[in-house]
């Protein structure tokens, strides 16, 4: 800085220089200077003077000096450094002037801050012993500026207490592990952007036991033994630890000949307790045996089977020791190690012929204690229903069971699929692939009973009530899947589609009570960024909103998850979700996939083929069927990756290919798609291929990585290691979940509720009674309380809300959900008053609109 000069001539001297600053969100920031003395003040911004209508100045005179102060302000906006691409941060400094000369202030710095959502290394759950030590890792997310870590203990800030050590890598070490240290630890990393939380991991603190001192001996019994006892109390074993090795009872032959009288009086007591200790053993025998025969013929099976309760799911139980544990536990509690844990294993569209043989009569009676292997629920309050006995379930198994509707000729089989085993007796047919595309229909014929229609793995299905369709009534229903383009949906172009299109009927279907309809989108929800509509297509082939998901209607409901949508239509006709950005933080969802295949035409070479599509499961399949065809492998699990409305291209780069061993071909190594290709347009799905060529056959292993990058966004590596040898190539599986293949099905195996139970909780909550327990607390309770006034306008508005629960519970098939609902709903005491849209008959007419 230029020293200050007596007299009228003096250069400028700032009393104020711009500092660095950071742009969150779209707030633009202020930069500030004041000098003096200052005839006039200019910021310089990246090497260039921004305009003089941009500045905001004000000037005053210092009454102890008589100079002239000049203060000057100019906005940083967002885009302003967006557009900015130079080699280093976007930067500004001011120029002052005065009659000798002028000063430069010191740059400061522009950028824009963020806080990624994922943590480089979340802290794993240890289980260490008593003084060991415990070591957390974190690394939190990247982040401008540079995150703060600080570390929660069951929710609760952590104190040091002087034993905790949180280095400056943010780990966290306790050198002597204390009983008080088991708990839940999260890391939590936060900056002027947002805060983030990682992964909770489980801290165990053991204690392993160890015998203290031996008794004395005892005196010699009657059978010429002693005796002597130890307790694993130094210290006992706490929180999983391990017993005390040995025996806590020891016994020793007495010596010397006081014991023989004893041993021969006692010789005939010993006889005749032991004959009658066989014969009441006996006894009780014949009774249990008696007992088990009469209660099992009563029922007519012989296996506990929980999959009558859960819709196909086997649970199973246990009770472990120290181990790692991949449960969270709760944080308000120490770490309770001996809890038993249920586990349960998914399976595709599950046979329910074991629901069906304890239906209607066996599930309405005990309803107030229902007892299944391994697990029991409780549901005091239906109790209150008039139903007070109680009873335990025992449900025949079937080692071969295959789902309603299909013969073994295996008609109903999707073509190019195979049917999932559930026993490795069962047949397996060979289905000649005829076909490259994958079936985008599914149709089924369904009465009064109701029943489920689904297009395999698409994530796209429809759910028809149990009596919505009239008695002695049938319809042949179906479903078909479009691509739509999105310069379709709308004129202006603001809106894209963020799910297939699905048209299901037929037309003219006439229904006493709302479909449910599942469709999965991309969007990414978690942030108020979209307006997502559901819209409908009309005759002219134009797109007509139906509702927005976020508004309320009688006419429709919309139930908007992560990763579908749960739609009751009014109508049938073809539907599909459209989304609105509101700003540039609005993202949807990709899922990136690399396949490889040897080339065809070239013994040496190799073609690596990468696929950004919309993260639906629609969309991959579309890329699966394809790269069956042609022989393709999957040689990493797919990720998932959030494309921002930002304007801003895709990347797509290969690295690390071994030069040595293989060549690429030049100007390939970096594609490019535009902004427009991967954010408006869901009609087909974006590829780009690297052509690669080893120099040597002996050079069987193929390693790279594949970058995508949005610039200016996130992005995501696939890791590629193969073996480009025929019969050594390992094969990611396409699925990891086993391939759907049933289209339908139909009655109650179709639903996860048993029909009498429905009926029993329906005819409860459709009207209100004095304690306020009516459909809208069930709807409370099962957390679908939006949009209330839809259920109002509906005949059954339980059944409804029902519906919504079977849809939602489709793939997990667990009924511990409603179990408990209606476990907190028996503990309310106080009337509910509040009463919702419309009377008796408003709702009678606006039901015989529906349909």
């Amino acid at each position: 800085m230029a020293p200050r000069i007596a007299g009228s001539g003096t250069l400028p001297h700032f009393l104020e220089e711009p500092v660095d600053a950071y742009i969150v969100k779209s707030n633009p920031i202020k930069l500030r200077c004041q000098a003096r003395p200052a005839l006039q003040i200019f910021f310089k911004c990246n090497g260039e003077w921004v305009h003089q209508s941009q500045h905001m100045s004000q000037e005053h005179t210092d009454l102890g000096t008589g100079l002239k102060i000049r203060e000057v302000m100019i906005n940083v906006s967002r885009q302003q450094v967006e557009d900015f691409h130079g080699p280093e941060d976007y930067w500004c400094l001011c120029v002052a002037w005065s009659h000798l000369g002028t000063s430069k202030s010191r740059k400061a710095t522009v950028r824009i801050a963020y806080l990624r959502k994922n943590f480089e290394q979340d802290p794993q759950g240890t289980e260490v012993p008593l003084n060991g030590m415990i070591v957390l890792h974190c690394r939190p997310p990247e982040g401008v500026p540079v995150a703060e870590v600080e570390w929660l203990k069951n929710e609760e800030p952590l104190s040091s207490e002087g034993v905790i050590d949180t280095r400056g890598d943010h780990n966290l070490i306790i050198s002597e592990a204390r009983l008080s240290d088991s708990g839940n630890y999260t890391c939590v990393a936060s900056n002027i952007v947002a805060k983030r939380r990682s992964a909770t991991a489980t801290v165990v603190v053991y204690v392993d036991g160890s015998w203290g001192e031996w008794s004395e001996w005892s005196v010699c019994s009657s059978d010429c033994e002693r005796q002597r006892s130890r307790e694993c109390t130094a210290p006992e074993p706490k929180h999983g630890g391990r017993l005390c090795d040995g025996v806590a009872l020891a016994t020793d032959n007495c010596t010397g000949g006081l014991c023989t009288q004893s041993v021969e009086n006692s010789s005939d007591v010993a006889l005749y307790s032991g004959l009658a200790a066989g014969v009441v053993t006996v006894v009780l025998l014949i009774i249990a045996v008696t007992l088990y025969r009469r209660s099992q013929s009563e029922y007519g099976v012989d296996v506990i089977d929980s999959s009558a309760l859960t819709g196909g799911f086997q649970s199973f139980s246990f009770k472990t020791s120290r181990q790692a544990n991949p449960l969270l536990i709760n944080s308000s509690m120490q770490p309770d190690l001996t809890v038993s844990r249920t586990y349960t294993s998914p399976m595709c569209f599950q046979d329910s012929i074991d629901k069906e043989l304890m239906a209607e009569r066996s599930l309405l009676d005990p309803l107030p204690d229902l007892k299944v292997k391994g697990q029991k629920i409780e549901l005091p309050f239906i109790v209150s229903l008039g139903v007070a006995e109680r009873a335990e379930y025992h449900v025949m198994s079937h080692p071969q069971t295959f789902p309603r509707g299909l013969a073994p000729d295996y008609r109903g089989v999707a073509v190019g699929t195979t049917l999932g085993r559930r026993d490795k007796n069962l047949f397996t047919p060979q289905v000649t692939l005829t076909s490259s595309r994958p079936l985008h229909k599914a149709t089924a014929v369904f009465g009064h009973a109701g029943g489920r229609l689904v297009v395999p793995n698409t994530g796209i299905s429809l759910l028809v009530p149990h009596g919505g369709i009239a008695e002695d009534t049938t319809w042949e229903m179906y479903m078909i899947i479009n691509q739509e383009d999105s310069s379709t949906v709308s004129e202006e172009g603001t809106e894209i589609f963020l799910s297939p299109a699905v048209t299901y009927g037929p037309p003219g279907l006439d229904l006493s009570c709302p479909i449910a309809m599942t469709i999965a989108h991309c969007a990414e929800v978690a942030a108020d960024d979209w307006t997502i509509r559901l819209k409908r297509q009309m005759q002219d082939n134009k797109w007509e909103e139906v509702m927005s998901v976020d508004e309320e209607s009688t006419s429709c409901y919309c139930l908007l998850e992560a990763q579908r949508c749960h739609v009751l239509p009014k109508h049938p006709g073809r539907y599909a979700l459209v989304g609105e950005p509101l700003s540039q933080e609005a993202a949807k969802r990709l899922r990136l996939a690399v396949f490889g295949s040897p080339d065809t035409s070239n013994s040496l070479g190799f073609t690596l083929r990468v696929y950004c599509v919309d993260d639906t499961p629609h969309a991959f399949q579309e890329v699966a069927v394809g790269e069956r065809s042609r022989g393709g492998r999957l040689l990493e699990e797919p990720k998932m990756m959030l494309f921002r409305g930002n304007t801003f291209s895709l990347q797509v780069s290969i690295q690390d290919v071994p030069q040595l061993l293989w060549s690429i071909k030049p100007f390939t190594t970096c594609q490019e798609f535009s902004f427009s290709q991967v954010w408006a347009s869901n009609q087909r799905p974006l590829q780009c291929a690297f052509s690669l060529e080893r120099y040597s056959h002996s050079s069987s292993q193929l390693s790279c990585k594949i970058s995508v990058r949005q610039v200016k966004g996130e992005e995501q590596i696939l890791q590629v290691y193969t073996s480009v040898v025929e019969n050594e190539k390992g094969v990611v599986p396409f699925f990891t979940q086993s391939d759907c293949t049933i289209t339908s099905q139909t009655g109650s195996r179709a639903f996860k509720i048993p029909l009498s139970i429905r009926q029993r909780i329906s005819a409860t909550f459709d009207t209100a009674n004095a304690k306020g327990k009516d459909w809208q607390l069930l709807a409370q309770k099962l957390h679908i309380d939006r949009n209330l006034c839809y259920f109002a306008c509906q005949e059954s508005p339980s059944s409804v809300i029902l519906s919504l629960w079977e849809v939602q519970h489709q793939d997990s098939g667990d009924l511990d959900s409603l179990a408990s609902a209606l476990e907190e709903i028996s503990k309310v005491q106080s009337p509910k008053t509040a009463t919702l849209g419309c009377s008796r008959e408003e709702r009678d007419s606006e039901f015989t609109k529906l349909g």
